[in-house]
């Protein structure tokens, strides 16, 4: 039986962050969240800003081609495919202050509230075909995260 390629798997399963046993979409977010913090650490904000910007581009593009790829083999939005975990919690993250750490995981566990929850239209976007049924939803629910992000910064000042 033939396989995808590993490139598919790699990028699909978001660095293999997907195998995890428990909870593969919480993995997948925490590795991308990792992942910027650790951007944060060596980037200047407006420069981690449009690093932040071209990875969510990037990896939703390639999260929609590994999307399409891996369906055929794993079946309709299979656990492990995480790449739009990652792509979605990225986004909240674009306006998150690199030195705070309390943002970092509001950010995070706002985009893991409307992933799970899928409130607001966010489980509508499933409804979509192949990698962009898989993207969408995710993205929406990072955009979501990054509203209400947005307003308690606006409100905490």
């Amino acid at each position: 039986m033939k396989q995808p390629s590993f490139f598919s798997v790699f990028i699909g399963t978001g660095f293999g962050s997907g195998y995890f046993p428990k909870a593969p979409g919480t993995a997948g977010a925490f590795v991308a969240t990792a992942i910027w913090f650790l951007l944060s650490l060596i980037l200047p904000f407006n420069l981690l800003w449009m690093v932040t910007a071209v990875l969510i581009v990037v990896f939703a593009v390639l999260g929609i081609w590994a999307g399409n790829v891996l369906e055929q083999y794993w079946g309709k939005d299979p656990k492990r495919l995480v790449v739009d975990e990652m792509v979605g919690v990225w986004i909240p993250l674009l306006i998150v202050p690199a030195d705070n750490l309390w943002y970092v995981l509001g950010a995070f566990i706002l985009f893991r509230f409307f992933d799970i929850l899928k409130p607001l239209g966010i489980r509508k976007m499933e409804s979509f075909k192949g990698g962009v049924g898989v993207m969408m939803d995710d993205v929406l629910a990072g955009i979501y995260s990054l509203v209400v992000l947005f307003i308690v910064r606006w409100l905490i000042g």
